[in-house]
């Protein structure tokens, strides 16, 4: 463990912008108590006029989790727990990729579920990006899990909390473990300071949702949370043009990843037009760059579409899903229930065609969203 030893030290290692050593744990201060806290937030205004708008936003984050319930990785007495490498990446202004864990807990079986979240984070990491995936675990919301604690997540299955912004003050009281939704994931990366989130597609407007008035809580939280969202679109299941509706009246950014047409989750096509478009990984870290500058405090929505090889025959997905909506109704699903039902009947229905898009899209997604990471913190280091 790297222990802060004074002020000065602190102060040193970090105005020299380097990691402080290689290592798979997390930083101390000597010492405990608020005084322990306040010595790391002092030094970050002492620092004010010495370093860069980024850094300064990273000692900020960094001092608020500075604290004897939660500065080391393996801490469970409350608080917000962060992964040694994700917060050495973060005090290093490397780039962090999150990741959301409802897509292991309630995506797929285990152990296929456990399998594709560690090729997952292979790919981000192979791209030069720090993976962190986000859950609660026995109550602790954690920024970033060991390899058993993925395997807990991928056993558990369904019996984990689905857990969305509304939810986790509960899990966390009840010390329940909880696989984080979109909302959720996108709460948690915000407050340490992760401005990159990867995923396989969001929520939306249900279908007939002008009378259900079920509206995905993913739609509220990227209108009020200022984190991008790199994921294949809005699921098919879903109605697409009243979700972009409702984005907009949000303020929320979205854009079309190499395209005009927003993505539809399984297709590249939805028939819905993006109203942004970015080529690069580059153009998109310079409009969260800019977001993040101004204060928007809303998130980016970036559409990937599924690579064409790897799309599902779009006639026969949607005919599926149109069957499975039907099912939905005479069996009484409702609320967070009726998407997972969804997707597993979609994929029985279309002999495994739509599971294999599904695992295809999310491994792309991670690839795009990595190096849109790798852009935005080359740019957040030169930044004045």
């Amino acid at each position: 463990m790297q222990v802060v030893r004074s002020v000065g030290h602190f102060k040193a290692v970090n105005c020299l912008r380097v990691p402080l050593v290689e290592r798979k744990t997390s930083i101390s201060i000597m010492g405990s108590g608020p005084l322990a806290s306040l010595e790391v937030i002092h030094c970050a205004k002492l620092m004010e006029s010495e370093i860069s708008t980024s850094a300064r936003t990273r000692l900020a984050t960094i001092a608020r989790h500075m604290s004897p319930s939660n500065c080391c990785s393996t801490s469970h007495h409350g608080g917000i727990r962060i992964e040694g490498r994700v917060r050495d990446a973060l005090m290093a202004g490397k780039p962090v990729v999150a990741l959301e864990s409802t897509i292991i807990s309630h995506g797929m079986p285990y152990p296929q579920n456990f399998q594709v979240a560690k090729e997952v984070e292979s790919i981000v990491q192979q791209s030069g990006v720090t993976p962190a995936t986000i859950a609660i675990i026995d109550g602790i919301p954690c920024i970033g899990l060991m390899e058993h604690e993925l395997e807990k997540l991928a056993q558990l299955g369904p019996q984990c909390v689905k857990t969305s912004r509304r939810n986790i003050a509960y899990v966390m009281a009840k010390k329940l473990t909880g696989a984080t939704t979109v909302s959720g994931t996108m709460f948690l990366a915000s407050k340490v300071g992760i401005h990159v989130f990867v995923t396989g597609g969001i929520g939306g407007v249900h279908r007939h949702g002008e009378t259900t008035m079920d509206v995905s809580a993913d739609l509220t939280e990227l209108g009020r949370t200022a984190v991008t969202v790199v994921c294949a679109g809005v699921k098919s299941i879903l109605d697409i043009p009243r979700t972009l509706e409702y984005l907009e009246t949000q303020g929320v950014t979205v854009i079309g990843y190499g395209t005009d047409e927003f993505p539809a989750f399984f297709t590249p096509q939805s028939g819905c037009q993006a109203p942004c478009r970015a080529d690069t990984p580059e153009e998109c870290a310079t409009i969260i760059g800019e977001n993040l500058k101004v204060g928007l405090q809303s998130g980016i929505l970036i559409g990937v579409p599924i690579p064409s090889q790897d799309a599902a025959m779009a006639d026969a997905v949607e005919s599926a899903i149109q069957s499975s909506l039907m099912e939905t109704k005479a069996k009484h699903i409702t609320g967070a229930e009726v998407t997972p039902y969804i997707l597993m009947r979609v994929n029985e229905l279309t002999g495994g065609a739509s599971l294999s898009a599904n695992i295809a899209l999310i491994r792309n997604n991670a690839l795009v969203g990595s190096q849109i990471a790798v852009a935005l913190a080359d740019k957040l280091a030169k930044s004045p």
